[in-house]
């Protein structure tokens, strides 16, 4: 007779990962707010090289987590990694573009201004960290299940032999 722990093994061979894929569909929609939050500031200081590159990442990133969301909802454990790296260089982006912008002075009608207001700089860095932390947790628990379902599939299959 099969445990609890048994069943709940056997059930994912024929479920979905739901909780890892939501997690990364969450990370998508900080990374958006983070992307309209900064884009949506209409100053000198942000029209360069840098921007067009973060538009870019921005892009790549939304289709990268999409792609590993997917992945995770089947348990496959190559996604965890793709998942902690996208989460360290959404930690690194805080110093890439909200930290300089934060540091940095402009002279908009006569008034020396910060180029990204603290408030501004607050949430920029909250979606970011929110949308890191999102990717590592996702990437911790799918690790942890589809271990458990390999460990779970190799035992059923050493029965059958």
């Amino acid at each position: 007779m099969m445990n609890d722990q048994s069943v709940r093994l056997d059930r994912m061979r024929f479920t979905k990962n739901t909780t890892s894929s939501r997690l990364v569909l969450l990370a998508i929609v900080l990374d958006a707010l983070y992307f309209v939050s900064l884009y949506r500031i209409n100053l000198d200081y942000y029209y360069n090289m840098m921007m067009g590159a973060s538009i870019l990442y921005n892009l790549v990133f939304m289709l990268a987590a999409f792609l590993a969301s997917e992945g995770v909802k089947n348990y496959k454990q190559s996604f965890s990694g793709v998942l902690c790296v996208l989460g360290v260089i959404q930690i690194a982006r805080i110093f890439i573009l909200p930290v300089p912008a934060h540091q940095t002075t402009v002279t908009v009608g006569g008034v020396e201004l910060l180029a990204m207001s603290n408030g501004q700089f607050t949430r920029a860095v909250i979606y970011l960290v929110g949308s890191a932390a999102c990717l590592f947790v996702a990437a911790v628990i799918n690790f942890t299940k589809s271990r458990a379902l390999q460990a779970h599939i190799a035992g059923l299959e050493g029965q059958k032999a």
